[in-house]
C-alpha cells in the first residue's frame, strides 16, 4: 500500500500515513527542514489518517501560540534589561505631602468602619454595613478610602440619636460636594477654621451645625472669589 499524503497543507505543515516503510518512501521525497513522527502499535488505517488531520488542523495554532510565547519573552527580557525610570521630584514631593496630610486626617479624629458602626448602633448582623453604605449613597454622611476599606467619620456620629448621621452634616456635604472629595472633605472638617474662632469643624458638628454649615458656605464663597 502506498503511504498517503494530505493533499492540503497547513501554513507548510502536512502529513504522512502508512505503514513504517511506506511512510519512509514517503520522506524520501520530501524536501521538510523538520519531521515529528507519531507511532501506532495497534490501530486502522482510518484512525492515523483521523489523527493525522487534526494535527495538520492544529499545527497553525500552535505555531502561532509558540511565536506569541516568543515575543513575550523577548519584550520581558528588554523590560528586565532597561532600567526603572524613577518619578520626577515633584511627583515625590506631592505624594509625601499627600501622604501626610492623610496621616494627619486619620489622627484628628475616630475612624469607624461600617461593621463598627453597625455593632454600636445596634443593626441587623446579617448585613451589617448595610445602613452606613446607604447613609453614605444618601449624601448623609461620607467615608474616605484607606487600604481598601471604607472608615467613616465617628465625629459625624450623634451618640444622643443612636449612633447615626448628625442632622447638620447633609448640609454641610451638600455646600462642600463639588468642591472637595472625600479625602478633602476629612481634611477640612479636622482643620481648624478661622471662620470659626479657631475651631475644628468637626468639634462643632453635632452641637453647632448651623456654625459649620456657614464656615462650609464661607469656604466655598471664598474659592469662587479667590
Amino acid at each position: 500500500m502506498s503511504p498517503t499524503k494530505k493533499a492540503t497543507e497547513l501554513s507548510g505543515v502536512g502529513t504522512l500515513t502508512g505503514t513504517p516503510e511506506q511512510v519512509r518512501t514517503g520522506l524520501s521525497r520530501l524536501r521538510a527542514e523538520q519531521v515529528i513522527a507519531l507511532t501506532f502499535e495497534h490501530g486502522s488505517e482510518a484512525a492515523a489518517r483521523a489523527l493525522a488531520g487534526t494535527v495538520a488542523n492544529l499545527a497553525p495554532l500552535v505555531r502561532s501560540v509558540v511565536e506569541r510565547r516568543q515575543e513575550e519573552a523577548f519584550r520581558s527580557i528588554i523590560e528586565a534589561l532597561v532600567p526603572e525610570v524613577p518619578p520626577p521630584h515633584h511627583k515625590l514631593v506631592e505624594a509625601r505631602m499627600t501622604a501626610e496630610a492623610r496621616k494627619a486626617a486619620l489622627e484628628s479624629g475616630d475612624w469607624l468602619t461600617a461593621v463598627q458602626i453597625a455593632e454600636m448602633a445596634g443593626f441587623s448582623a446579617s448585613n451589617p454595613s448595610a445602613q452606613p453604605n446607604k447613609w453614605k449613597k444618601d449624601g448623609q454622611i461620607f467615608a474616605v478610602r484607606h487600604r481598601g476599606v471604607d472608615y467613616f467619620p465617628g465625629y459625624a456620629l450623634d451618640p444622643s440619636a443612636g449612633y447615626r448621621p448628625a442632622k447638620g452634616l447633609a448640609r454641610v456635604l451638600g455646600v462642600l460636594r463639588g468642591r472637595k472629595d472625600d479625602w478633602g472633605l476629612a481634611y477640612w472638617f479636622a482643620s481648624v477654621n478661622s471662620f470659626l474662632g479657631g475651631k475644628r469643624p468637626q468639634d462643632l458638628l453635632i452641637d453647632q451645625p448651623d456654625r459649620v454649615l456657614a464656615a462650609a458656605e464661607d469656604e466655598v464663597a471664598g474659592v469662587l472669589h479667590g
